[in-house]
C-alpha cells in the first residue's frame, strides 16, 4: 500500500532510481503467460515469494531508492503466526528481511521522520510496528480495544498527521469510526475519530446526498491536494475526505465499476509523473508485477482489481482493466521519473 506523500519524499533521487529499475527490468522474468498487458501497457516480474520463508505479498512501500513489501505469510488477521517485511533494491535484489508478529496489512514510509510503519492484525488486536530502515531497530505500539470492534488496517500521512482506516467494523449500520487519527503515546497509539462509517458524504456521479455504510474500510492514500482517499473494499466504493479532521471537512462517494458491473478494489495508485512504473502485489499469484506505459496521464490513478489492475475515472468510478489474468492483486505503488 503506497502513499503519494511518500512518494514525494521517493521523488529526490527519482532519475537514477528510474533507470535502474527500467534496466532491471529488462533482466527479470517476463510476466506468467495468462498475465497479459493492455497495449501500450507491459508487464514484468519484478519480485516472488519464497515458499515456507516469505509468501503472500501484499502492501509496498517505497524509501530511498528501496522496495519494501510485507509478506502475510498465511498469518491471523487476528494475531495468530507472523509476517515478513523484505526490503528490496530496484532491480529486486533482496536486501534485508524482518518479522514482525502478526498480519501485515497496512506499510506505509512517514515523509517526516523517514520511518517504516507496520500496521498488524486488521481484523482483531491491532499492533503497529515503526521500523527505522537505516538500521532496522524497531519499537512496537499497541491500541486500546478498537471503538468499531475490529483492527486497523492501512495508513495516510497528511500535513504531519496520520489517518488509519477501522476494518472489520462488528456493527451494521456501522455508526463507529472508520477512519481515525493516530497519536503515538509512550507504547500506545491513541486514535480520534474522524470519520464515522455512516456519515454523509456527497455522491461523485449524481451529486446527490448519500448516507454512507462503511462496512470494510480498508485501503487509503492521499492525493496531492491533501485529500485522503479511502477504499470501502467489500462496499466497492472509495471515498474522498477534502481537509479530514478539520472543520471544513468534506466527504465525497464514488461507486466502482468494472465489465459493466459493480466491482471491488484493493489498492489505488495515482501517477505523479508522466513516466514510471507501477509496482503491484498479486497475493495469491505470490508474485509482485511491473507495469509499464509509455506515459502516464498528469495525477491518472490505477486501481487493483479482483484478478486485474484497471485505470479508474475518478469522475464516474469505472475500471478499465490493463492488466489481467492476476490472482488477487492487492498492493500497488507508483515509481515516477
Amino acid at each position: 500500500m503506497s502513499s503519494i506523500s511518500e512518494n514525494r519524499t521517493f521523488r529526490s533521487r527519482i532519475p537514477t532510481i528510474f533507470i535502474i529499475l527500467l534496466l532491471a527490468m529488462a533482466t527479470v522474468a517476463t510476466a506468467p503467460a495468462q498475465v497479459a498487458a493492455v497495449p501500450p501497457y507491459t508487464v514484468s516480474v519484478f519480485a516472488t515469494s519464497v515458499p515456507k520463508v516469505y509468501f503472500q505479498p501484499d502492501s509496498i512501500a517505497l524509501w530511498n531508492d528501496r522496495v519494501f513489501i510485507g509478506y502475510g505469510n498465511n498469518a491471523g488477521t487476528k494475531g495468530r503466526g507472523h509476517s515478513t517485511i523484505v526490503e528490496y533494491a530496484m532491480d529486486g535484489t533482496v536486501l534485508h528481511k524482518v518479522i514482525v508478529k502478526g498480519h501485515n496489512d497496512g506499510l506505509k514510509v512517514d515523509p517526516k521522520t523517514n520511518l517504516l510503519w507496520a500496521m498488524q492484525n486488521e481484523d482483531g488486536n491491532p499492533n503497529l510496528v515503526i521500523i527505522d530502515p537505516r538500521n532496522w531497530s524497531s519499537k512496537r505500539y499497541t491500541f486500546a480495544k478498537p471503538a468499531h470492534g475490529g483492527g486497523y488496517d492501512d495508513m495516510a500521512f497528511i500535513g504531519g498527521d496520520v489517518y488509519i482506516s477501522c476494518s472489520n467494523p462488528s456493527n451494521n449500520p456501522n455508526t463507529e469510526q472508520a477512519i481515525v487519527k493516530a497519536t503515538l503515546n509512550g507504547d500506545r497509539v491513541d486514535v480520534t475519530p474522524v470519520l464515522l462509517g455512516d456519515a454523509n458524504a456527497t455522491d461523485i456521479t449524481t451529486g446527490k446526498p448519500v448516507k454512507l455504510n462503511l462496512q470494510d474500510p480498508d485501503s487509503t492514500i492521499s492525493d496531492p491536494e491533501g485529500d485522503l482517499v479511502l477504499d470501502s473494499q467489500a462496499d466497492g466504493e472509495l471515498i474522498f475526505v477534502h481537509h479530514p479532521g478539520f472543520a471544513d471537512q468534506g466527504v465525497f462517494h464514488l461507486q466502482l465499476s468494472a465489465y459493466k458491473k459493480a466491482t471491488q478494489i484493493d489498492d489505488t495508485v495515482l501517477a505523479y509523473s508522466s513516466q514510471g512504473v507501477i509496482l503491484v502485489s498479486d497475493r495469491d499469484g505470490e508474485t509482485v508485477y511491473s507495469i509499464q506505459s509509455p506515459f502516464f496521464g498528469p495525477s491518472e490513478a490505477f486501481s487493483a482489481g479482483p484478478t486485474f489492475v484497471g485505470r479508474l475515472n475518478v469522475h464516474n468510478g469505472v475500471l478499465i482493466p490493463m492488466v489481467t489474468g492476476m490472482v488477487s492483486p492487492h498492493g500497488m505503488a507508483f515509481i515516477g521519473q
